[in-house]
């Protein structure tokens, strides 16, 4: 049954993947958006949520909100907030939360963020969904490719990722938003664990260029924490792997 979908962040990576997914399988997708844009297959609506302004009437009579949207942490706490609050105004809408694998254990700024994000979604008194995902394809070639000037590529030693794509993360959100809430489901994993250096042995491969990788020991909690594994997930629900990702076209940036 089509529904009416508000997708906050649906001009990230994740969101830009969401939106025509949810738009081909018949729903009606409006995107939250800050200022006016021109029109799209999509419909915009204006709100923000650092502030709450415009988010009662861009939730109006929404079935469902998935709420992507993220600073990095500085101010996620209080758009999901408002967020909620626009919501419980409104119809109280099934409100779908991306959250990522192994912030209740992994020592970082953004994951005790994400993590009180979550808190606050599973006590809104609304119909809820929480989706965890482990790291994507595109935050480890970005890690690459950021030292692309650099003489070496340096990666965290003894630090294992399981990197997921961004499509079947958006596929499973399809999925949930046409279901009732269902609370925490299962973490969704990538379908390989790997050490960082050799996945950044494989991005260079991928893109034709010869430089050494160092594995560099890294101090900190955080570390640790990636070092014991808390950010992997044994459900390897993903079947992209990262070879697979630099092979398509969505590789390096592009979309595919």
């Amino acid at each position: 049954m089509a529904k009416q979908i508000l997708v906050t962040g649906g001009t990230g990576r994740l969101g830009r993947a969401l939106v025509p997914r949810l738009l081909d399988t018949g729903h009606d997708v409006r995107v939250l958006t800050r200022r006016k844009r021109e029109p799209a297959t999509h419909r915009w609506v204006v709100g923000d949520l650092r502030t709450g302004s415009g988010l009662a009437g861009a939730a109006a009579g929404a079935d469902v909100i998935i709420h992507l949207a993220t600073t990095n942490g500085r101010g996620d706490v209080v758009a999901t907030e408002n967020l909620i609050e626009a919501a419980k105004a409104a119809d109280r809408p099934h409100l779908v939360y991306l959250s990522i694998v192994g912030i209740d254990n992994v020592a970082l700024g953004y994951y005790r963020a994400k993590l009180a994000c979550e808190r606050l979604v599973e006590r809104s008194e609304l119909p809820w969904t929480i989706l965890r995902a482990t790291q994507f394809h595109d935050l480890i070639a970005g890690m690459c490719d950021v030292q692309r000037l650099l003489p070496v590529t340096l990666m965290p030693s003894k630090v294992y990722f399981q990197p997921v794509d961004i499509t079947e993360v958006a596929d499973q959100l399809v999925t949930i938003a046409a279901g009732p809430a269902a609370n925490r489901v299962p973490d969704m994993g990538g379908p390989e664990v790997r050490e960082a250096a050799e996945l950044a042995r494989g991005y260079l491969r991928a893109i034709r260029r010869r430089r050494p990788v160092w594995a560099v020991p890294l101090p900190g909690k955080a570390i640790r924490d990636y070092r014991a594994g808390h950010h992997l997930t044994p459900n390897r629900a993903g079947r992209i792997t990262f070879d697979d990702f630099l092979a398509g076209d969505r590789a390096h940036g592009r979309s595919r």
